[in-house]
């Protein structure tokens, strides 16, 4: 899947079609996707959020995330608001859950492969964060988390053409040896061919 060179934040997250517009009444009639509960709209700072009032789990809009993703102030905001909390270990209990928005499955996505917080993304949509993990991307974030990201993708990109350059190099010196031994073949019996002319010359003087 291509992503941008540099990203603001996931490239799974922020390359997304244009968002659907929201009917009125939308929010107070959804339902959270981790646990179905009830969902309260919390505001931080300038970062509106939804909050299942059974779990504690988010959902936060596309464009909102991408926001909080890039402005340090609402991240600072969110910190102050969240306390940390353990996300729990959900192994054994993996499941896709429906978008908030379009009702359709998500995908699951390590935020920016190497936070450890792996949330539901509906492109175009928003994002479901279980309990701890909102806290837990932007700590990640403003730890210079998504930085090591961007490094760690220039390094697995010059990686790969370091690895091409190899190939080819490896693939010019076959056909080289190649051309080399039809050559040494061809020398060869012409060598011996000389050796019997001067075998049949020297019986003949």
């Amino acid at each position: 899947m291509p992503e941008p060179d540099v990203p603001v934040s996931d490239p799974a997250i922020t390359r997304r079609p244009a968002a659907r517009v929201r009917r009125q009444g939308d929010d107070a009639a959804a339902t959270c996707p981790g646990c179905g509960g009830g969902l309260r709209r919390v505001d931080v700072g300038a970062t509106p959020f939804l909050e299942c009032v059974r779990c504690d789990g988010v959902w936060v809009d596309a464009e909102v995330f991408e926001r909080l993703c890039a402005q340090r102030e609402s991240q600072t905001a969110v910190l102050a608001r969240l306390v940390p909390r353990p996300t729990g270990d959900l192994r054994g209990t993996l499941r896709y859950r429906r978008c908030l928005r379009c009702g359709t499955m998500m995908n699951r996505v390590n935020f920016g492969k190497l936070s450890g917080a792996v949330i539901d993304v509906c492109r175009g949509h928003g994002t479901f964060l279980d309990v701890g993990e909102l806290h837990q991307i932007v700590t990640f974030i403003q730890d210079g988390g998504l930085d090591r990201a961007r490094a760690q993708k220039l390094e697995e990109l010059r990686e790969g053409e370091r690895r091409l350059q190899a190939l080819e190099r490896k693939a010019a010196l076959n056909r080289r040896s190649d051309n080399g031994s039809r050559w040494d073949v061809a020398a060869e019996g012409a060598t011996d061919l000389g050796s019997l002319i001067d075998l049949i010359s020297d019986a003949l003087t």
